[in-house]
């Protein structure tokens, strides 16, 4: 049945209608209950409805909620300072967005004009970004082209063209993949779409060292892995903090579950006079209406300043290692492995450990469908990785409850 007759059909929506939230838990219309290990894909850091968030967005409705970039918004630059200081830790410049496509769109013209600004030898401007197989960076034209995945690129072709793929974690691959057209090397610190696949530590001081070498733009996604999730304040430092980026896009948990997107660029200095990187996107360069509005930047300040100060990214960590040795001490046939950092956490499914009725389309899918009916919200990622996301906040109660769920689930497959 079609429950949205007048929504355009692109998600595969399950058979629930939310109704609302509270902390680590869901509710449906008909007052069902379920143990939220989804949070919006990652993006409601705090839990639903938390009180911190809703007063700081309910406050800031009642003064102004929108004017626009033409005029200094002060909770800009509050904010920004956040993220440069406490987030990120490396001096630069941040360009308030809606999502994380925008962000990664963001990011990629950045480099683009870096690549005019340092040219190749011959003069000719570089353009070309590498990324990797498995990323997903967004589904505008620009983020799907650079994402490593051929099948959301399916009759959308041609592709903006500037991008090349190579095999994550391949030091080699990458090595050989660097071309004089190439301006940056995009990654993900831990894939989440792509099945929850972190990059070693080793592959990103690589990476580093590659583009210190041929003077390329280190270009992170923290979309998904950003703002506590993954253990640290951002993914790459989970991974290994000894590198520095020269580009950060962020969405999802700094707003949690309000609309807001960032990138961040490095204030390194790019040649022998000093110009900074993050000065050469200067005005007309780029730009959003609805950008870092005073209302979706109240409601992040309240976010990362909870995120900050209450230490959940340490929180995540210890949570994170807790739920993987649970998983891994029930010592179940179908799980191959538990993948991840903190709280991004991806369960691999044995392949050819279960039947998959005719019709579902993955694995991954069918374990997630079953863990609907009992009451648990997942996602799946990629063909045969269940991922579990909760809220930085989940009670350790509460995790233990849908953990529960999830073994009863995954006990019962054969």
């Amino acid at each position: 049945m079609n429950r949205q007759p007048h929504v355009l059909p692109t998600y595969g929506q399950s058979p629930i209608a939310a109704a609302k939230g509270e902390g680590s838990y869901l509710y449906d219309t008909e007052g069902r209950r379920y143990v939220d290990f989804c949070a919006g894909i990652a993006t409601c850091s705090l839990g639903h409805c938390n009180p911190i968030v809703v007063d700081a967005v309910c406050k800031q409705a009642q003064q102004l909620m929108h004017c626009s970039n033409l005029y200094t918004i002060p909770q800009q630059e509050e904010l920004a300072a956040l993220i440069v200081d406490k987030i990120v830790g490396i001096p630069g410049r941040v360009f308030f967005c809606n999502s994380g496509a925008e962000a990664n769109d963001g990011i990629i013209k950045v480099a683009r004009r870096f690549g005019h600004r340092r040219p190749a030898a011959d003069g000719s401007p570089r353009y070309e970004v590498i990324t990797f197989n498995k990323s997903f960076h967004g589904r505008t034209l620009g983020s799907m082209a650079a994402t490593g995945q051929q099948k959301i690129q399916v009759e959308f072709d041609p592709m903006l063209v500037g991008f090349k793929y190579v095999d994550f974690n391949d030091a080699e691959a990458l090595r050989a993949a660097i071309s004089k057209e190439t301006c940056g090397i995009m990654l993900e610190a831990i894939q989440g779409e792509g099945g929850v696949n972190p990059a070693t530590p080793e592959f990103l001081q690589t990476v580093a060292e590659l583009c210190r070498e041929h003077d390329l733009l280190f270009m992170v996604d923290e979309v998904q892995c950003g703002y506590g999730r993954c253990g640290a304040p951002m993914g790459w430092q989970a991974v290994c903090p000894t590198v520095k980026p020269d580009l950060i896009s962020c969405a999802k948990g700094i707003g949690g579950g309000f609309p807001m997107g960032c990138f961040w660029v490095s204030n390194r200095a790019i040649d022998a006079e000093g110009t900074e990187l993050s000065s050469i996107m200067g005005p007309g360069s780029h730009g959003s209406t609805f950008g870092g509005t005073p209302l979706a930047c109240s409601a992040a300040l309240a976010v990362v300043k909870e995120i900050v100060n209450a230490n959940l990214s340490a929180r995540a960590a210890a949570l994170g290692e807790k739920m993987k040795t649970e998983i891994e001490s029930w010592n179940l046939p179908v799980v191959e492995c538990v993948r991840g950092y903190g709280l991004l956490r991806g369960v691999g499914l044995r392949k050819g450990a279960f039947a998959v009725p005719d019709g579902v389309a993955t694995p991954a899918a069918y374990v997630n469908s079953l863990c609907l009916k009992a009451g648990l919200l997942a996602c799946p990622a990629g063909p045969d990785t269940l991922r579990l996301i909760p809220a930085l906040t989940v009670p350790e109660d509460v995790l233990a409850e849908g953990l529960a769920i999830l073994k009863d689930v995954l006990s019962k497959l054969d």
